[in-house]
């Protein structure tokens, strides 16, 4: 994974160099959206203004409501956005916070849960718990690199999880008269992705894989070009057409919306194995393939050529 990340600061260099990084923690704000008795959405006040101009978004989540209290989905990047998000779920019930998950090990949806209240059950993939008990120290470094110093990064420790979710498995949380269900769909960014889905309401929480509205594209930061469009193919066929679904960095989308990262990643699919094929080496490949029907994300002169295109490449050299 690190071989994929250590080079982001070069991508971002627009932002980082200029020590501005690529949404600032101590300045985002936080706002709900009810999408039905039990489920809600969070996401920045701003997510919908720069989501529309393919800009980077701050993180999402949302939380759950039930009889017994409440589960959390993504505890966000530092004590202030947390503080943030405890708020919110409070002006929306006084029931206490039972679990919280964590759709990835991403330290802008894990890094909270510090902050969490001593009761809190903290739900985490078994690969994501693996992942920062064997790198936290290199994630801070890597998060404080892209995100900045003085954003309350330099303070978070690794808190541990009390319910972990085994590969390709189901867990299912009881909060009194509602159900939450988390799954496990397969690779989809880290490895140790979480898909939250609460039936009555037809919502999902995606994190990561799912960015936001097109023109943002998936950002395969590990790899695995034909593992994640497996994963996000099951994902979409899961989904009912009337879902709602809360990505990873952006307001709340439907079903159809999904279906850009599908396109995507199936375009990137189709034309490097074509690239392959005619005996073209990685920096003819991303010579060759542009998709600039694609290009209208605002990182994407770095994420398609810099990142997808190469880990296509070798995944697909080395099927």
């Amino acid at each position: 994974m690190k071989k994929a990340l250590a080079i982001l600061p070069l991508v971002l260099s627009m932002s980082v160099l200029a020590n501005d990084p690529v949404w600032d923690g101590n300045t985002v704000e936080l706002a709900s959206e009810k999408l039905s008795e039990h489920a809600y959405a969070i996401y920045p006040t701003n997510a919908k203004e720069l989501e529309k101009k393919g800009l980077p978004v701050a993180t999402s989540g949302g939380f759950i409501v039930g009889e017994k209290g409440v589960l959390m989905i993504d505890t966000m990047l530092n004590k202030r956005l947390n503080a943030q998000a405890q708020d919110l779920i409070k002006l929306a019930t006084d029931k206490p916070i039972v679990y919280a998950v964590n759709t990835s090990f991403h330290g802008d949806h894990s890094y909270g849960n510090m902050y969490l209240p001593e009761d809190t059950k903290i739900i985490q993939h078994e690969n994501t718990k693996n992942y920062i008990d064997s790198h936290f120290e290199g994630d801070v470094k890597f998060m404080m690199q892209n995100f900045g110093e003085g954003r309350g990064i330099e303070d978070i420790k690794p808190t541990m999880a009390d319910i972990l979710v085994a590969k390709g498995s189901k867990v299912l949380v009881d909060l009194g008269g509602v159900t939450a269900e988390l799954l496990d769909f397969g690779f989809a960014q880290t490895g140790g992705d979480l898909f939250v889905w609460e039936p009555e309401s037809k919502t999902m929480w995606t994190g990561n894989p799912i960015l936001t509205i097109a023109p943002a594209v998936p950002w395969l930061l590990d790899g695995h070009l034909l593992e994640t469009l497996e994963t996000l193919t099951k994902v979409y066929d899961f989904l009912p057409e009337d879902a709602k679904v809360v990505p990873g960095h952006g307001s709340v989308i439907g079903r159809d919306d999904v279906k850009w990262s599908l396109d995507y990643l199936t375009a990137v699919k189709t034309q490097v194995q074509a690239a392959i094929d005619e005996g073209l080496t990685v920096e003819q490949t991303v010579e060759r393939v542009k998709l600039p029907e694609f290009s209208g994300y605002a990182l994407y002169g770095w994420v398609h050529p810099s990142l997808n295109v190469p880990a296509a490449y070798k995944d697909l050299k080395g099927k």
